[in-house]
């Protein structure tokens, strides 16, 4: 199956690490809310921690945009606790903020099409669903290279504006407060003459 915006988020329902312990968790309990659900390939590895802290580390910024977020891998449970009790300093996590879900029979990365058959853990594949559980944003990087946690605030921004103003859209680099236009041939030349 492949997937792609515009179309509903598979759902699932898994064994996350959160809070030190072991929870399901159902992508379809948060409908009502944004998630930003990420895939990263191993615990215990280089880049992912980094990129896992920095979305712990802004998590606020997140809830206070009533959006969840959610890391996976192929993981156990087990593997999630042990890393989430070794300290930052020894490349642990530590505490984090939201819930890392459990993928060990891979189900999840192939729904999303960002499993590397070869390879056996998903690539870094980021995902924006809105409240119906709708896709919004998708983005994929191969494996040596990561996210960037104020793109997908902006670009979670960017898609709440347009939910709430829908006669109007977000043109590049766009950030809160910045101007938007309307997508009318006509309408569209008010935001040009602005800008240029």
């Amino acid at each position: 199956m492949t997937i792609r915006v515009g179309q509903q988020a598979p759902d699932f329902t898994a064994t996350a690490v959160f809070d030190q312990e072991f929870q399901e968790v159902k992508l379809s309990q948060y409908r009502g809310k944004y998630v930003v659900l990420f895939f990263y390939p191993l615990d215990f590895t280089f880049v992912c921690p980094t990129e896992i802290t920095a979305f712990s580390d802004r998590y606020e910024e997140f809830s206070s945009k009533d959006t969840e977020v959610l890391g996976v891998s192929v993981d156990s449970e087990y593997s999630h606790l042990a890393w989430l009790q070794t300290d930052r300093e020894a490349g642990g996590l530590g505490d984090i903020a939201y819930p890392l879900v459990s993928d060990l029979n891979k189900t999840i990365a192939k729904d999303y099409n960002v499993l590397d058959e070869e390879a056996g853990v998903a690539v870094r594949g980021l995902f924006i669903i809105d409240p119906d559980g709708v896709i919004m944003h998708a983005t994929v990087n191969n494996l040596p290279v990561g996210r960037n946690v104020d793109e997908t605030l902006r670009v979670l921004q960017a898609f709440q504006y347009i939910r709430s103003h829908p006669d109007e859209v977000c043109p590049a680099d766009w950030t809160p407060g910045d101007p938007t236009m309307n997508p009318d041939p006509v309408k569209s030349k008010e935001y040009f003459a602005a800008v240029n």
